[in-house]
């Protein structure tokens, strides 16, 4: 993404039940959140990610939960490749990292949501479950610059989280590519930001 636009947080905010979504399929699996009510309720057709969400949806309930809960702990636990931790592909253990986590936290506190020591701030599913459930609306001008690291940070994370899952075969490629796909439709190009054609 790199400069590329900034993001649309009207945009982000019309999106945030499919967050919430994300969030819930990108945790440890539960029965719960296969229900079809999970997805129903989470995007319409006309969504953006619609296409590839169904396919992940559908290619999911192929399997029995047993098979979902290892395939999941297989992938996101046991694979470095395929983490869930959207920092650690662009700076593995460095210093840049911890800086980069702190700035992460600094914008879940600024919304008054405090993450327990244990959890790192560049966790996938807590970052979705963050925009699902932050409200910036009122304080768009404090928030625009936060907002727009963190999804950054997603955006460019996922990026590399995709290119493993393809390689794995995964269902949870879909998964990704739909989350991808939402992000597109949140970001501003340049041009447009500045009122530009």
């Amino acid at each position: 993404m790199g400069g590329s636009g900034v993001i649309n947080l009207e945009k982000l905010h019309d999106y945030k039940d499919v967050f919430g979504f994300f969030a819930r399929q990108l945790t440890y699996p539960e029965k719960l959140d296969f229900h079809p009510s999970a997805f129903e309720g989470a995007l319409s057709s006309s969504h953006p990610a619609y296409e590839s969400m169904k396919t992940y949806w559908n290619a999911m309930h192929e399997y029995s939960m047993e098979q979902i809960e290892e395939m999941y702990v297989q992938t996101f636990d046991f694979q470095k490749k395929s983490t869930l931790y959207m920092t650690y592909y662009k700076f593995e253990e460095g210093r840049e990292r911890g800086q980069m986590l702190a700035r992460l936290k600094e914008t879940y506190q600024m919304f008054g949501l405090e993450i327990t020591s244990s959890e790192l701030s560049d966790y996938l599913p807590l970052m979705c479950e963050f925009l699902y459930a932050a409200d910036w609306q009122g304080h768009e001008k404090e928030a625009a610059e936060s907002l727009d690291l963190m999804v950054a940070v997603m955006e460019d994370g996922t990026y590399h989280l995709l290119k493993a899952l393809e390689k794995f075969r995964s269902p949870y490629f879909y998964l990704i590519q739909g989350l991808r796909n939402t992000f597109k439709t949140c970001i501003i190009q340049e041009a447009e930001a500045n009122g530009h054609d």
